[in-house]
């Protein structure tokens, strides 16, 4: 049985969007609170999620009891910031995790069938870092062994984990499709709610 933190960020000022992007609702619930439960269902009682920009209106608006919330003050940083102020906060929880999977806050269409197939490629080899493909590059979500978190908490930028992901011998590509959208825009946002009801 492995031990893996859900590391979730949602720090951003949202300068594309009206409105706090994490509190736009889909369905029933706000984006934010759809990711969370998908880490959630994942991890239940391992699940971290890093705000930012308007973080007291998001934390009084989502009721996710589980959930470990932590505040990035340097959020305007960018998300290497997130990542170094999560990865902070979950090595200093003590729990001895074996890995930490970082998800992204807008990202509500990743599927818990592709991320727990991440899960059991990475419980092969705890060595490998397991990364997402976009076809050019790697991205998140993507899974980082503990012997990775001391290089995590130096990256800086908005580049976040990528020049890890993308420079490193030690990543193995989940050989699997999710569909990686975004929402970063209203138009994202139309976008979404539209494939979900066709």
């Amino acid at each position: 049985m492995i031990n893996v933190a859900i590391l979730v960020l949602s720090a951003g000022k949202s300068s594309r969007m009206k409105t706090p992007k994490q509190l736009v609702k889909i369905g029933t619930n706000f984006l934010l609170e759809t990711v969370l439960s998908k880490g959630k269902e994942i991890n239940r009682n391992h699940v971290y999620c890093v705000l930012g920009a308007n973080a007291n209106k998001v934390r009084r608006a989502i009721s996710s009891s589980k959930v470990h919330f932590i505040y990035n003050s340097n959020f305007k940083e960018g998300l290497s910031a997130s990542i170094v102020t999560g990865v902070t906060k979950i090595e200093r929880e003590l729990q001895n995790y074996d890995a930490v999977l970082i998800l992204l806050g807008d990202q509500p269409a990743i599927e818990k069938e592709y991320i727990n197939a991440m899960l059991a490629l990475f419980s092969k080899d705890k060595s490998k870092i397991i990364a997402s493909n976009y076809g050019t590059k790697l991205g998140v979500p993507a899974i980082f062994p503990k012997s990775y978190f001391s290089e995590l908490k130096k990256i800086s930028g908005d580049f976040g984990a990528k020049t890890i992901l993308n420079e490193n011998k030690d990543v193995v590509c989940l050989d699997k499709q999710t569909n990686f959208i975004d929402i970063d825009t209203e138009k994202d946002l139309k976008d979404f709610k539209k494939s979900i009801l066709k």
